[in-house]
This record gives structure tokens, sequence and C-alpha cells, in this order.
């Protein structure tokens, strides 16, 4: 075989497979560069500190386009965030490309990516079992709509409060927790009631299918009871317990 034959097959067999890996990895569908408004989601595991800190910027940003700012820097918008330059593009490296060199972000845009990110267009909905202190605090006071969830009911066992109604939201007997989900599936479960019901008010909502479950019950939800549900744990006194800290350290 000669040296120019040699070539051509080796480019033939160049172009075969890179045929072969589009074929399995389908078209690029934004290149190398994608547009303005391409969101391009990376496949690695995204670590619980980056996801933890998306909705610190998405509030941060939120606030920036209210105020009218059209765009900022990597480096202004870390100084703002008490974070580093370096810190913010790694994070959102993670989910694609979204700054332009020279230019920085644009905040509309970059608000926009951040809330579908975080899921907040996906007409999220969310009910409360527990209407007492806390959970009417929830009900009046937290904005559920700004953060992408429609309350639509909360349940309870105290006879002065089930058939009423909290700033709008009925509030339902817990007996009736199973058929109302049936009728109206909620992709999340919030979680105020007492401490000795949690687990078992965890599980009448994992069987009824709900995707998570927020915990305000100062329990530890063990995730092998609840299969295929995300939980997220809030526990009051470990951001106090941790100011504490901060404040103490001097002493020690």
């Amino acid at each position: 075989m000669t040296s120019q034959t040699l070539l051509c097959k080796m480019d033939k067999d160049i172009k075969l497979a890179h045929s072969d890996a589009r074929a399995r990895t389908g078209p690029r569908v934004c290149g190398n560069r994608p547009p303005e408004g391409c969101f391009v989601m990376r496949k690695e595991k995204i670590s619980s500190a980056v996801i933890r800190r998306l909705p610190r910027y998405y509030r941060h940003l939120n606030d920036l386009y209210r105020a009218g700012t059209v765009r900022i820097s990597s480096s202004a918008l870390a100084k703002s965030m008490s974070l580093t330059a370096s810190q913010i593009r790694q994070d959102l490296s993670c989910f694609g490309g979204f700054g332009q060199q020279g230019y920085g972000y644009n905040v509309e845009r970059l608000r926009s990516e951040v809330a579908e990110i975080l899921g907040m267009n996906r007409d999220h909905t969310i009910l409360i079992l527990g209407a007492g202190n806390l959970g009417r605090a929830l009900i009046e006071n937290f904005p559920f709509e700004l953060n992408g969830f429609r309350l639509t009911a909360a349940f309870d066992i105290n006879p002065a409060l089930v058939g009423a109604h909290v700033a709008g939201v009925p509030v339902y007997h817990m007996d009736d927790l199973e058929a109302f989900l049936r009728d109206s599936p909620a992709s999340v479960g919030a979680l105020t009631v007492p401490g000795r019901v949690a687990l078992d008010s965890a599980r009448r909502l994992c069987a009824c299918g709900v995707s998570g479950i927020w915990n305000f019950t100062n329990v530890e939800l063990p995730a092998q009871e609840l299969p295929g549900v995300k939980v997220e744990n809030v526990h009051f006194a470990d951001s106090l317990l941790t100011l504490s800290y901060m404040i103490s350290e001097g002493h020690i």
C-alpha cells in the first residue's frame, strides 16, 4: 500500500468515526458558541454547594433586574455578593456559557436562565400539612407564586381550622389528604406538623406521589422510608447556632 493510499484510507476512517459519533450523540443544536438565549445543560453531577448558591444568584439578579440594571461583570456581581469572580464563573459554567467576554452578563437573560435551572417556570404545586402557627405564617407571608409554586391547600385536625380559609387557602381535614391528592396531585408537601407525626405524615405524602417534602418539623426524615422523594430539611436553630458560634468565637 502506497503512502497516498494509506492517507486516503485514514481520512476515510476518521470521517466514518465522526459520522458514527454524530449518529450516537445527535445533532449539536447550539454548536461551539451558543447563540443568545441558547441554554446548554452540562451532564456532570452538580455539587450541592453550587445548587445551594443558585437561589442566592437568582435573588440578587432579580434585585438588579428590578433596579433596571442591564448588564453586569462577573467582578461587579462577585463584589456585591461577597464572592469571587472566579467562583461565579465556575458555578455558572456548570450549566453552560452565559457571559460574553468584554461585555459581562445580561442581567435579564441570566436571571431567566437561573430561574429555568431552578425549575421556577414549571408550574409546581405545594400544599401544607399543619395549619397552626408556623403553617399559618407560611401561608400568610411566604411568596409562593414569586418562587414558582402555587399553594393549593392546607390540612389540619383542629376543628377550629378545618373548613376555614387562611389568606384564601382552604383548610381540609388530614383524613381527606389522600382523596385530595388523587384529584389534585401536588409537587411538594410542606410539613409544619408536630414532630411526633412527622414521619407518618411524610409517608402519606410519599404514598400519594409527591416529588418533594419541605420539612419544618425539626425531625430528620430517613431517606429509606421515603423512596423517590427529595427532602429539604429546614432547621431554624441551625442558622442561629451558627451565628452564636461566630459571635462567640473570640471568647473561646
